[in-house]
């Protein structure tokens, strides 16, 4: 069943916080390692597990089957079984409990959904249908997946770094160029190697604006 309402979007800061994960196989894996490299502390709880997901370092994994109330220890929970009545279980205790939980292909008992991504160091892009069209999110992913390269890390960094220094000046950064900056064709000089043409162009930009 699809989300109809309109889904807020939000990026949890999961780094160093508890979350459960109830489920061992591929589909646990999937979640598992997402969470991983968002640096969440992460238990796993099935009675039966997977070798790719024993397989994977840094985790607190319980052989066994999930008990009654144990999700309210969690900041955040994810269910990737195959049973229904446990993914209902662990997301009826934990909207008691005031804790987020995802059940994967679930949605009638998910409290968040997750949606298809793409990384490139900081820079996240996420596509969803609500739940309408799964289908629809993974060939989006697929399709932008080779537009969003290395070069755009590079080019944070500069943006970054040139806030940086406009705030250690006790300047504001609102009001500046930033958007003409990026409209000034910095991406392909920095496709090209022509970092230092690509950050003069940003200076200008925003020296430009702060006058």
């Amino acid at each position: 069943m699809p989300v109809d309402a309109p889904l807020y979007p939000v990026n949890l800061i999961v780094s160093g916080r508890p979350v459960l994960v109830v489920g061992g196989g591929r589909v646990a894996v999937q979640k598992v390692v997402e969470l991983v490299a968002c640096g969440a502390a992460i238990t796993v709880v099935a009675p039966e597990l997977c070798a790719d997901l024993v397989a994977i370092e840094g985790l607190t994994i319980e052989h066994r089957a999930y008990e009654s109330g144990e999700v309210a220890g969690y900041r955040l929970a994810v269910t990737a079984t195959n049973d229904p009545a446990v993914n209902r279980q662990v997301f009826a205790e934990g909207e008691a409990a005031g804790v987020w939980v995802n059940s994967a292909d679930d949605p009638a008992n998910c409290a968040f959904t997750l949606p298809a991504r793409v990384r490139q160091g900081p820079l996240l892009v996420t596509f969803a249908t609500g739940g309408h069209a799964p289908a629809m999110a993974t060939w989006l992913r697929r399709t932008f997946t080779a537009e969003f390269g290395p070069e755009y890390v590079t080019l944070i960094e500069m943006l970054s770094e040139a806030r940086a220094e406009v705030q250690a000046d006790g300047r504001s950064t609102e009001g500046l160029d930033w958007q003409g900056a990026l409209d000034s064709g910095m991406l392909a000089l920095v496709r090209e190697g022509r970092l230092a043409e690509a950050k003069e162009r940003l200076q200008a930009c925003l020296s430009s604006s702060s006058v």
